[in-house]
């Protein structure tokens, strides 16, 4: 019996710039990739917001979900995620109302609690207000009344927006947004793509905290997985070197445009990163279609989770398309 027969997979796409390439390229391959996962049956398809970073071509999030939704036609599109100290409330919901006005039961919303960037970025992001994640759970009411109907007394609305009840999803890295998508009765989207330590505790505290909402009467976890899938072990190892590059740049603060793969890191990496690019990456799915389907089956067997979204960063865009393409055949 197929374990994985019947799961749910999903795709968070970071748009990567390649240091051949630019952000042209990048946005195009961001809807050829949601192209193609929709063809494979996948759920849904979401964009993350970044800023300040030379090898993320996703910052504009509400604007390339436009694009991608008017070149998909059935595959869910939403933000994994917007960064909601990084914006006003009403912002998000005009921006989102709009998407969910222009193509009804397709648009999702996860929100960051986190800034997602340096204080710099912050304050010319909201100026004369920088958002704190403190402010995080009066936000999200405030954006869910926009987004729900109107009431009576309701003297500021989003247009379009009211009434639209773009499904919001929490996302987080660590406990607290578990705690609170569980009191709020939302699903909860765990970023174990590159913070997978707290992941177990996360999904605990967010179940146990659970209670029943209008939109959902039982806990929904959607868990994210790195994903370096190729024919054989020994090429997706080869492939990996480019993600390995990018996390080692990330750490040190240098450029995070994508490096093609290199046939051994060694030279490039000290001890002491080779470390955290391997705790960063602790739930990195790489290998060939037997070693994953292995992996994932352990995974959810764990977690009990109800989807699994995937990163997939490889250089060469024939690449990502054909780990999806495995990834698919496993269900």
């Amino acid at each position: 019996m197929n374990a994985l027969a019947g799961s749910k997979f999903s795709t968070l796409d970071l748009a990567p710039i390649r240091a051949d390439g630019g952000p042209a390229q990048a946005l195009h391959n961001s809807l050829a990739l949601a192209q193609h996962v929709e063809r494979l049956g996948f759920t849904r398809f979401w964009v993350a917001e970044h800023h300040n970073m030379d090898g993320i071509a996703s910052s504009a999030t509400a604007v390339l979900l436009g694009y991608l939704a008017a070149g998909t036609s059935r595959i869910r599109l939403g933000a994994g995620g917007v960064m909601l100290p990084n914006h006003a409330p009403l912002v998000i919901a005009e921006q989102f109302g709009t998407l969910a006005t222009l193509y009804p039961g397709r648009i999702d919303l996860g929100l960051g609690r986190a800034p997602g960037a340096d204080q710099f970025t912050a304050q010319a992001l909201r100026r004369d207000r920088i958002g704190s994640a403190d402010d995080f759970p009066a936000d999200v009411e405030e954006l869910q009344r926009y987004l729900g109907p109107r009431t009576p007394d309701q003297r500021v609305i989003a247009m379009p927006g009211t009434g639209t009840n773009v499904p919001i999803w929490l996302l987080g890295s660590s406990l607290f947004s578990a705690q609170l998508a569980g009191e709020k009765g939302l699903p909860y989207a765990f970023a174990s793509h590159f913070a997978p330590r707290y992941m177990h505790e996360a999904i605990r505290i967010y179940r146990n905290h659970f209670k029943p909402s209008a939109e959902f009467d039982k806990p929904y976890v959607m868990l994210g997985v790195p994903l370096i899938a190729a024919d054989s072990d020994e090429q997706a190892e080869y492939l990996a070197t480019s993600a390995y590059q990018r996390i080692l740049a990330l750490i040190r603060g240098h450029s995070l445009v994508q490096k093609p793969p290199v046939a051994s890191m060694q030279g490039l990496w000290l001890p002491h990163e080779k470390e955290a690019v391997g705790s960063f990456l602790g739930m990195a799915m790489i290998g060939g279609p037997e070693k994953i389907r292995a992996r994932l089956e352990v995974l959810l067997e764990q977690t009990g989770a109800d989807e699994l979204i995937f990163t997939c960063d490889l250089y060469d865009f024939a690449d990502r398309l054909h780990a999806f393409e495995l990834l698919a055949q496993l269900r």
